[in-house]
């Protein structure tokens, strides 16, 4: 059955209402054609429950923007959808395009800090989330009573004589549905070992984040990054209003996974909307993302918190290899990821996410 609007459906008593499918859910390919985004393909998804997002072709297959009924659901920062072009690979030229969004991907042989490994200088969070994308396949179709709708394509990070990375992406959700799924499948299509770093940034904003707001995870242990996180740690799963010259603060956690061995993940806002609440969700499985890192900013105009599952820390590719942590993919090699975001509409969803939390920590 499809939910819609409040009432359920079998597909042909919906299809007798409607003209055609994109009346209630589509993904639309558009183009953005203005200042630094000129030429930068985008794919918009409408689900018909209220949830839309998009992604951007020549930016990794990327998640830029999504609201739920027109609440935001993430974090923007001032760059805009900046095309791949534009791209600054040297220190912390990434952020010159970090446009925020739902879903920004760190990786995939560097991700982290600016650093100098092995006579190699690396920029930050490394080049998947600029790399345009190749055989994009953008379509939807029925599945019995169910109506899904993806895209695809794929990246290479690869230069002569060096490495030669392939991922595959697949985005997808459906009708109805208030989840996006991602799935990776990265290969290594050289001869050689290969570095593998991949972080997903998924850059929660207001109204999610909001003073009084609560991250929710099962985690045993919280480890702060540095001195200054560790003055605030009794906060770190709380939101903070605005504040001037906030520095940022990152957090690694352990999490202890439920029975299947995923990880649930939420920022929740309960006081939203005369305390209707709402709230974004992350579901990871721990063997393919082993870290979790937390990025607090309640910065003014830099306003976030970001819910990192990860293979790595954050103090780039040098730290790794220097802690003996340093993942590597080997020839023909193949690494799968997936990742479920979904938006907690009420009160009761968050309660009945929490519980599933708290019963798997007993």
């Amino acid at each position: 059955m499809i939910h819609l609007y409040g009432e359920n459906y079998e597909r042909m008593q919906l299809l007798r209402h409607i003209g055609d499918i994109s009346q209630v859910a589509e993904a639309k390919i558009i183009q953005l054609n203005d200042g630094n985004e000129k030429g930068t393909d985008a794919i918009g998804f409408r689900t018909g429950s209220g949830l839309n997002f998009t992604v951007l072709t020549n930016r990794g297959l990327d998640i830029s923007y999504a609201d739920y009924k027109g609440i935001p659901l993430c974090w923007r920062s001032g760059t805009g959808d900046v095309t791949a072009a534009h791209y600054e690979p040297h220190e912390d030229g990434w952020l010159r395009g970090f446009y925020g969004g739902l879903l920004t991907t760190c990786g995939m042989t560097q991700a982290g800090a600016k650093n100098v490994d092995e006579d190699e200088a690396l920029g930050l969070h490394g080049r998947a989330s600029y790399i345009p994308a190749k055989n994009v396949w953008v379509d939807s179709r029925w599945e019995g009573d169910r109506y899904i709708l993806w895209a695809q394509g794929k990246i290479t990070e690869t230069r002569a004589l060096g490495e030669h990375l392939c991922r595959t992406r697949r985005i997808w959700t459906e009708l109805g549905s208030n989840k996006i799924h991602i799935e990776d499948i990265i290969e290594n299509l050289g001869y050689k070992d290969s570095p593998l770093m991949y972080l997903f940034h998924i850059n929660v904003g207001f109204p999610i984040l909001a003073d009084g707001s609560e991250l929710l995870a099962p985690s045993s242990q919280v480890t702060p990054r540095d001195e200054h996180a560790k003055d605030n740690l009794s906060n770190y799963n709380c939101g903070e209003p605005p504040t001037v010259d906030f520095k940022e603060q990152v957090y690694y956690h352990q999490m202890e996974p439920d029975v299947d061995n995923h990880i649930r993940v939420a920022l929740v806002n309960r006081s939203f909307n005369d305390n209707k609440g709402i709230g974004i969700a992350v579901r990871y499985h721990k063997t393919q993302f082993p870290h979790f890192v937390q990025w607090k900013l309640c910065s003014q105009g830099n306003y976030v918190m970001g819910l990192e599952p990860s293979n790595c820390r954050v103090d780039g590719r040098a730290s790794e290899r220097e802690h003996g942590s340093l993942q590597h993919i080997e020839p023909g090699g193949r690494r799968h990821y997936e990742v479920e975001i979904s938006v907690l509409t009420s009160n009761d969803e968050i309660n009945a996410l929490e519980k599933k939390i708290t019963d798997n920590r007993k």
